[in-house]
């Protein structure tokens, strides 16, 4: 008979966070040997963890740092809801946001690759908590922003739910960032400035336009003007700083309204799980 009782079964379980069974096997097979048993839990998780790559990641968490003039925004990854909001997913992630402020990392490969202070990649620390949590865990995208001051915002789409929006915005005003980045999470602009759109999207958005206007039977001679018309209109629904600024005056754009207020928005980055 197994050297072990109820007692190091609930403590190896709190360890480990594996199922009941799972543990009872394993301090079966290490013949009580608490230490040991972590041993074959983990192994047997860690070999799990390729079983699990292929699954789709899509639910989690967007976590942020902004402080002064630098902020980072990480967003990481499972598989359930139910996990995105326990207590070691929330952990993890968190310890994953410090290391990307700690290395100042701007893209996931380099926070994956980094070590962490007790010797372990990022990657391990994923391998380890997809083995430990039971679900393929992952670090999907990260950002790093500078700017004179640089405001972070998160936002939750269910009350239940960590933050699935964050947004890092870069200004002349902390006070103008916070309200920049809340508009931001609400109406997703996809560029700061319209220099910032790609040439080939607005080529493609002149042909729709122009395509539309011939649909509709315009006339050759107010094509041009209308075709101008709805292109600075995908501009107005795109570009941070041409969207109306409802927080603040509809009738003013973004732009409009931080200029009036002697201060200017120089970036921004937006996340949402999955999207």
């Amino acid at each position: 008979m197994a050297n072990f009782t109820a007692a190091d079964i609930k403590a190896l379980r709190e360890q480990t966070a594996a199922g009941m069974l799972d543990v009872k096997k394993a301090l079966e097979e290490a013949d009580g040997d608490m230490a040991k048993a972590a041993e074959i839990l983990r192994v047997k998780g860690l070999k799990g963890v390729t079983k699990r790559e292929g699954r789709s990641a899509s639910n989690g968490l967007v976590a942020a740092q902004a402080e002064g003039g630098v902020g980072t925004l990480v967003e990481v990854n499972c598989e359930t809801d139910f996990v995105a909001k326990g207590e070691r997913f929330i952990a993890l992630a968190d310890q994953v946001l410090a290391q990307a402020v700690a290395i100042e990392a701007a893209d996931a490969p380099t926070l994956l690759a980094s070590t962490l202070p007790d010797g372990r990649t990022v990657q391990q620390l994923l391998d380890e908590g997809n083995a430990t949590i039971g679900e393929k865990i992952e670090v999907r995208r990260v950002a790093r922003l500078t700017g004179p001051t640089v405001s972070a915002y998160l936002h939750r789409t269910s009350k239940d739910l960590p933050p699935q929006i964050g947004v890092l915005v870069a200004s002349s005003d902390a006070g103008l960032g916070h309200d920049v980045a809340m508009h931001v999470a609400a109406f997703s602009p996809t560029a700061l400035s319209r220099e910032e759109v790609p040439a080939e999207t607005v080529d493609n958005e002149r042909r729709l336009a122009e395509a539309t206007a011939r649909e509709e039977g315009k006339p050759e001679a107010a094509l041009p003007k209308i075709i101008e018309g709805r292109v600075n209109g995908f501009f107005k629904d795109n570009v941070l700083l041409e969207q109306s600024f409802f927080a603040k005056d509809a009738k003013k754009s973004v732009g409009q309204y931080a200029k009036e207020a002697g201060h200017e928005v120089t970036g921004f980055r937006r996340f949402r799980v999955g999207a």
